[in-house]
């Protein structure tokens, strides 16, 4: 058995309506639910990005949980679609000792997000 690439992930979010608007805003296609749902699912290549809204209300330090990576054409098209939205990535893009070029960005409930690309050569 070989565990072959993420399927899905679940962000549990305080606010559907910001959420849909945040993701939405850098190019995410919403396959299902949207701002007014409790579930809101996008298509990101062969997998899903899935937002579902909190039961309860949670502080932010309790979601917190880790980093999504997602892989881009153009990274610093990406980025620059976040600063021309108002969004405040953390730092530029840069080239990574590992072989990627990225930036990370956090969703409005503190999902760390990764924008990267391959480096070729």
């Amino acid at each position: 058995m070989t565990i072959k690439h993420i399927s899905a992930i679940t962000l549990i979010i305080g606010d559907m309506e910001r959420s849909v608007e945040f993701y939405e805003t850098l190019g995410f296609v919403r396959l299902y639910g949207g701002p007014e749902e409790r579930f809101t699912s996008y298509k990101v290549g062969a997998s899903f990005l899935n937002l579902a809204l909190s039961a309860r209300d949670e502080t932010r330090a309790q979601r917190l949980w880790g980093r999504t990576i997602f892989h881009v054409d153009d990274v610093d098209a990406q980025y620059q679609l976040a600063l021309d939205a108002g969004f405040s990535p953390e730092a530029p893009p840069r080239d990574a000792e590992w072989g990627e070029r990225y930036f990370h960005l956090r969703d409005p409930d503190g999902h760390e997000l990764s924008f990267a690309k391959v480096l070729e050569g």
